[in-house]
């Protein structure tokens, strides 16, 4: 075992500069990827192909792939089913609603819910490929009734072809990185053009995603992988284990434990020491702990509560549940010691699209909000502009926009 502690055990006055995020790269990746959005933007599927065979070693002559379950076990559909069934059921309670109701006396105000007309999801496919990105992107879209949907992976393995026929998707692409971005935002003669297009990525898809934002929604622009733990007592294992979860992913991610006793801190460093000894990811996970990751000493949970929400965190694992009320910034929280970000990674059903370098400031995880559009309606009868009339005019003068005012006049006239 490691002689060396895995991870800082600090105090909280280290907070403000552990909880500084080391700046992303993107003006590199910014400068990497505009030629790339350009050539693509220029030359259509041309250009697509010539990186698809440069950084995706593509060899094909079609981008397309054809979706099949060919060549998965039996226990993986099983468990793509199960959290299927999760995801789709929570995605169905986040579609806001159709409403229509009578506000005052011939006042009527509502909404009608329209989904967008098209969407590509964005799978990783490199170190480790991600067939539960299928789940949690495509799903979201399909309740909210999105027509087209389309999938892209630079490398799509037998698991997410699998997950993409399970769900009927049939447009499915075999391209990565910002060339994959660039294609479905732009459109090309074998690419469709999407309205909106969303899922993780490195950092040129991160970067492309910025730069296009406008030209083509997105769901956020995301850097490294998080979390923040909070818990005073608890299983030193069960810690040790959701925070190398995180550490495994990349060298760039984060896992980050806020407690209140010295005695958890030391247990938890010493069982991720003994964790790494047998772990597969370890050599990712160690360089994760001590570049980006700590276990800080805080003098109370009221503490911890306010410097997570300055963190905003993709992922919090709050083992002490009545602490919720206090939480502000999040991309999505874990109450409880049995309820592992593990879970909401794969079947509990929240999509595990989550935004991070503090974007949870302003935003949950991807839903399936996000792919529908609330068009707001009025009607107003006779009656009800005559009341109205004075402080529409009013308000318009006001602004300097007399036609405004007319076209309520010239309704009182008639």
């Amino acid at each position: 075992m490691s002689e060396q502690p895995v991870v800082r055990i600090l105090d909280a006055k280290s907070a403000s500069r552990l909880l500084k995020r080391r700046a992303a790269r993107m003006e590199e990746a910014e400068a990497t990827v505009r030629p790339i959005l350009e050539a693509v933007r220029k030359r259509g599927d041309a250009a697509v192909l010539e990186y698809a065979r440069q950084f995706d070693k593509f060899e094909g002559k079609s981008l397309r792939v054809k979706p099949t379950m060919d060549g998965v076990s039996k226990e993986f559909r099983d468990a793509v089913e199960v959290a299927s069934k999760n995801i789709r059921a929570f995605a169905k309670l986040q579609l806001p609603r159709p409403s229509s109701k009578l506000i005052a006396p011939g006042l009527r105000v509502g909404q009608v819910i329209r989904p967008i007309p098209a969407m590509a999801a964005y799978v990783p496919a490199g170190r480790y490929p991600l067939p539960s990105t299928v789940l949690m992107t495509v799903i979201p879209a399909q309740v909210a009734g999105v027509p087209s949907i389309s999938i892209t992976a630079p490398k799509p393995v037998p698991e997410i072809l699998a997950a993409a026929a399970m769900l009927g998707v049939e447009n499915v692409f075999q391209i990565g990185g910002a060339h994959a971005i660039a294609a479905f935002a732009y459109g090309t003669k074998s690419v469709p053009k999407v309205d909106r297009i969303v899922g993780p990525g490195n950092i040129y898809v991160a970067a492309a995603k910025k730069l296009l934002a406008g030209e083509v929604g997105i769901d956020f622009v995301a850097g490294p992988t998080e979390i923040l733990i909070i818990a005073a007592e608890g299983h030193p294992k069960w810690i040790a284990a959701d925070m190398l979860a995180q550490a495994e992913h990349d060298t760039d991610a984060s896992a980050i434990l806020l407690t209140t006793s010295k005695r958890l801190a030391a247990a938890v460093e010493a069982e991720l020491a003994w964790q790494l000894e047998y772990l597969p990811t370890a050599p990712t996970a160690r360089v994760a702990l001590k570049k980006n990751s700590a276990i800080l000493i805080v003098e109370s949970l009221e503490q911890a509560v306010e410097l997570s929400n300055q963190f905003a965190p993709e992922h919090l694992s709050l083992h002490h549940p009545e602490l919720l009320p206090g939480i502000i910034n999040a991309g999505g929280v874990f109450l409880g010691a049995s309820s592992p970000e593990a879970a909401g990674d794969y079947a509990a059903g929240p999509s595990h699209v989550l935004p991070t370098s503090g974007a949870a400031r302003l935003r949950g995880g991807l839903s399936s909000a996000d792919f529908v559009k609330a068009i707001a309606t009025q009607e107003l009868s006779e009656k009800a502009l005559e009341k109205l009339a004075p402080a529409i005019t009013t308000l318009a003068r006001a602004e300097g926009l007399e036609a405004h005012a007319r076209s309520v006049e010239v309704r009182r006239e008639s």
